[in-house]
């Protein structure tokens, strides 16, 4: 795994893999390495949750043991994701209160990324988002809570904070039912709730400087 000038970006990394849970936990081990040799660790955590749904997607639709490639580019302001598989359907954004999967984890990439799509290729397609590579704080957080709720209520993510209080028992609702799903989502991927849950919550705790 190596870095090199490409294009418009300054690094790239390719990585290709078999589509199986075990070699997702792989992946996100390789793609925070990367990063932090990059000198990027802040997009670590998008980074990774981008990259287990991609995969995971790839897992669900293409089928596991599926030949697929993570492609990763930096250019400073932008980290781009790229996971090209053999298959050429592309999947569809969705309602978000559909019972489609794959439309629900959809609506959580575009809520972390600053820009996402699906292109074909030769040999099948490629789903790619762009994540801001800049070291941000606890607003950028509240941005992106607030743009996946919404998200999340199939609602336009238009003026984020514009009346955001009129609606604070629907995006109250849909954060719950967002951290069920991805406890659920967690436990289906091997891993303990409860560990994740404590270890957001150190994450909390040591950037607002707040104790619980």
């Amino acid at each position: 795994m190596s870095g090199d000038t490409t294009g418009k970006y300054r690094h790239r990394s390719v990585l290709p893999f078999e589509a199986a849970p075990a070699e997702v936990r792989l992946l996100r081990r390789s793609v925070a390495a990367q990063l932090a040799q990059w000198g990027v660790p802040h997009a670590v955590e998008e980074a990774e949750l981008v990259v287990t749904e991609l995969a995971t997607n790839v897992i669900k639709h293409v089928g596991e043991g599926a030949s697929a490639t993570l492609i990763l580019e930096w250019d400073r302001e932008r980290l781009r994701v790229e996971m090209h598989d053999r298959s050429s359907s592309v999947p569809a954004l969705g309602a978000a209160g559909c019972g489609d999967e794959c439309g629900r984890g959809l609506h959580l990439l575009s809520a972390l990324a600053a820009d996402w799509g699906t292109a074909l290729t030769a040999v099948g397609k490629s789903v790619w988002c762009e994540i801001a590579a800049s070291a941000g704080g606890a607003c950028r957080r509240v941005e992106r809570a607030v743009r996946m709720l919404r998200s999340y209520q199939g609602i336009g993510d238009s003026s984020l904070f514009t009346h955001v209080s009129r609606g604070d028992v629907a995006l109250r609702e849909s954060a719950v039912e967002l951290i069920a799903d991805l406890l659920h989502w967690t436990t289906a991927n091997g891993h303990d709730p409860d560990d994740i849950l404590d270890q957001a919550q150190t994450h909390f705790e040591a950037e607002t400087g707040v104790a619980a």
